[in-house]
């Protein structure tokens, strides 16, 4: 079977952006003669067929709504997509889901809109890169992002900076002063912002940061963000002979691997060492687990609300929203040795 010919190869063989392709295959005004033979002259050379499927000529609203997701997974995206599928069913939607991976989302993202499956996209966890940009652009495809952000885009941007901080400010009003995280090993922008916020407490309150109290595990599984990161990293403590007194974990998955390593080595949480998570999903309530609640399930309802709203009213204002994550307190953190 031949492999059918992209816009991009349009675009390369014509010299030109693919948002110019775009406007020479929906006959726009604002193209000059001269671009728009040079165009024409690529699409009758490579045979390139724009992809119109009948839904789309026999009405104007889109009717597949596409979800972008690093991971199908991992508990926190789960939640997201929930959100989403109980709002979805309100909608006169049919919803696909794309796996970008963790590895090279952007890219992913790029061939999922070279395929033209889809007429609107919530896009979640996934930088918008230039060229990304321009390809939905190129589109038209209305798109709401999910924790990333673009001034072009309605968003719902996840504080990750503020959530790193209230993380470093609990463990030190809890008294411990030997504070360490355990982290991913990619170095993704919520993870660093994470890392920025938690540091930046740290030092605020004048408590010694220590290079050995920050472990990665070894596992490149979503990014690090696994039980397998968290129970490596433990014993990564253990063979260098120090563990802090309290240890942030960059989500709750790690955090669950953290705490069976600690019960395998014959320790205790909190007793011992407190243990700190991040997403509050599910089964952090039923460990005890101290941590940081992001709202992933209203999010993917109210990004799934806005999507619908801008199908309806396509020249509607930008709505961007930074959420602000919440602190819950549990017995995982409980300094038993503070007088």
């Amino acid at each position: 079977m031949a492999k059918r010919v992209t816009i991009y190869e349009v675009a390369n063989r014509a010299e030109v952006a693919i948002s110019t392709v775009s406007r020479v295959l929906n006959a726009s005004p604002n193209v000059s003669e001269k671009t728009k033979i040079k165009v024409q002259k690529a699409i009758k050379e490579l045979n390139f067929r724009p992809q119109v499927n009948a839904r789309k000529l026999a009405s104007k609203e889109p009717q597949i709504l596409a979800i972008a997701v690093p991971s199908f997974t991992t508990p926190y995206f789960n939640e997201v997509l929930k959100g989403v599928k109980d709002e979805i069913q309100k909608m006169d939607l049919d919803i696909i889901m794309y796996n970008t991976g963790s590895r090279n989302p952007e890219e992913a993202v790029q061939n999922f809109f070279d395929r033209g499956t889809a007429d609107a996209a919530i896009l979640l966890s996934i930088d918008v890169s230039d060229e990304v940009h321009e390809l939905i652009q190129a589109t038209q495809m209305p798109a709401v992002l999910v924790k990333s952000s673009h001034p072009a885009y309605n968003f719902f941007m996840l504080n990750d900076y503020q959530g790193g901080y209230d993380a470093g400010e609990h463990l030190v009003k809890q008294g411990f002063e030997k504070i360490g995280m355990i982290k991913p090993i990619i170095n993704s922008r919520s993870a660093m912002e994470r890392e920025r916020g938690f540091v930046d407490a740290l030092q605020n309150y004048k408590i010694k940061i220590h290079a050995e109290y920050f472990m990665t595990g070894d596992t490149t599984k979503h990014g690090g963000f696994t039980e397998e990161s968290g129970f490596e990293a433990i014993y990564k403590f253990k063979k260098q002979g120090a563990f802090p007194e309290a240890i942030f974990c960059s989500n709750d998955t790690q955090a669950v691997g953290a705490m069976y390593a600690l019960s395998k080595l014959g320790m205790e949480v909190p007793r011992d060492i407190a243990i700190m998570g991040y997403d509050n999903i599910k089964l952090s309530k039923y460990l005890d687990l101290t941590t940081i609640d992001q709202k992933m399930y209203t999010v993917g309802q109210e990004a799934t609300k806005r999507l619908a709203e801008i199908i309806k009213n396509p020249d509607s204002e930008l709505f961007q929203k930074i959420l602000d994550p919440v602190l819950i307190k549990r017995k995982s953190t409980t300094n038993l040795n503070k007088k």
